[in-house]
């Protein structure tokens, strides 16, 4: 734990001598959390990073079964240049394609790095890795602080004349001109915050592992459409690929060869093995070794609003996606590599930086962007769910044709590269 008290920092102010001052503090030190506090690193602001639960221990034997694809405009923002120079950097595979078909039918399309000029399409990395190379960078700024563990009381939201009052269960206090909830989908800030949210169940589960295969993943990521759901296999630094089935929670009796999620998990190691191989037509060979497997259940929502006076949510706690196209992470990191540009150039000109009027901007240029991606990712999967043989063949001569036109394919990978 790195306390607030331990270490001196540079403009910090205490408002009175119980309550610690800060101009942000940022509840909840995940991935996106951390992106913001680098994006702040050096900065003129004052931070206070507050999260509960320790970083998850990173195994030496075998990754983690959580990953995330992170996507060329992460790679690339300069804040976070120091977190991908780490030791631990050797934990990622840079994939440089992407491989996609449906079962269905023979629609099919490649995506791959030389034809578009690029060295890669992006990193798969562990969350617990990506979140590790994030906080070292994190605890060597001046200007923040990393409270973990820490559990929060309470949390007294008021606007920017009376900063929000953080307590945490130390019953140390902590003011915050900005508070920003990194706090996930069920983010205690947006609650406090009284921000409505909509949500809704997909009735789906996401099944997690990592495999070996008898055949190289090539660094590519590989992603199969079938009437259930997606199912990807993402290359792993190690040789091994990290799986995410999407599967229902009940099984549809009107498709032939589905079984729920809990029916594919209640299967014996090589049973589970034999029915992934057959999903993927053996795309990657045969499934030779199998980690242990973990359900968690499918989701999208979206916040009405993304600020108030002196509050801003970034990542799930403002928005989160179905899981198929793996831009959950990258949506996150670039909502708070917005905030920050915001904030900092507002302060750098004078002007009232945590104002309704100036965090205006930031949802302005996140929100749209990410509900058209929600909306994307909804559309997506309705569309590979169906299975009316006309929409089959819709969208299989779909995927052929976007494999065949050069331009429209180059634009649909940049606008998942994020670049």
């Amino acid at each position: 734990m790195t306390d607030a008290s331990s270490q001196p920092k540079a403009a910090q102010d205490a408002v009175s001598d119980s309550v610690r001052g800060y101009d942000v503090v940022i509840v909840g030190g995940g991935i996106v959390g951390l992106s913001l506090a680098c994006e702040l690193a050096g900065s003129e602001f004052s931070v206070a990073v507050v999260e509960r639960n320790e970083l998850k221990a990173i195994s030496e034997n075998q990754p983690d079964v959580r990953v995330s694809a992170i996507n060329r405009f992460a790679l690339s923002r300069p804040a976070l240049a120091e977190a991908w120079q780490s030791e631990l950097a050797q934990r990622t595979c840079m994939y440089d394609r992407m491989f996609v078909w449906d079962l269905t039918g023979a629609g099919q399309i490649a995506f791959d790095s030389a034809e578009l000029g690029i060295s890669n399409l992006g990193a798969i990395v562990e969350n617990n890795v990506l979140q590790k190379m994030l906080l070292d960078v994190v605890l060597k700024a001046d200007n923040i602080n990393y409270l973990c563990p820490q559990e929060i009381t309470s949390i007294e939201y008021r606007s920017t004349a009376e900063h929000s009052i953080i307590t945490l269960a130390t019953g140390e206090k902590l003011s915050a001109e900005l508070l920003v909830g990194a706090d996930g989908l069920r983010s205690r800030v947006r609650e406090i915050a009284d921000i409505p949210h909509s949500r809704k169940d997909y009735k789906q589960q996401g099944l997690v592992c990592n495999v070996t295969t008898s055949e190289s993943h090539q660094n590519t990521a590989w992603q199969c459409f079938m009437p259930s759901g997606p199912l990807a296999f993402l290359p792993l630094y190690d040789g091994s690929s990290s799986i995410v089935w999407s599967l229902d929670d009940v099984t549809d009796a009107a498709t032939e060869g589905a079984s729920s999620a809990a029916e594919k998990m209640a299967l014996d190691d090589e049973a589970f093995k034999q029915a992934l191989a057959e999903a993927s037509e053996f795309k990657l060979g045969e499934i030779l070794t199998l980690s242990q497997r973990y359900l968690f259940p499918l989701t999208h929502g979206h916040a009405s609003d993304y600020i108030k006076p002196g509050l801003a949510l970034i990542g799930d706690a403002a928005h989160n996606i179905h899981p198929l196209a793996g831009q959950g992470a990258n949506l996150g990191i670039a909502d708070a590599a917005t905030l920050a540009d915001i904030i900092i150039a507002a302060k750098k000109a004078g002007r009232q930086w945590s104002s309704q009027h100036t965090l205006a901007k930031y949802q302005r240029q996140r929100k749209g962007a990410n509900q058209l991606m929600e909306a994307s990712m909804t559309g997506f999967k309705e569309l590979f769910g169906n299975n009316n043989a006309m929409v089959s063949e819709i969208r299989n001569a779909g995927l052929s044709l976007v494999d065949n036109l050069p331009a429209l394919k180059y634009r649909v990978i940049r606008q998942a590269l994020g670049v």
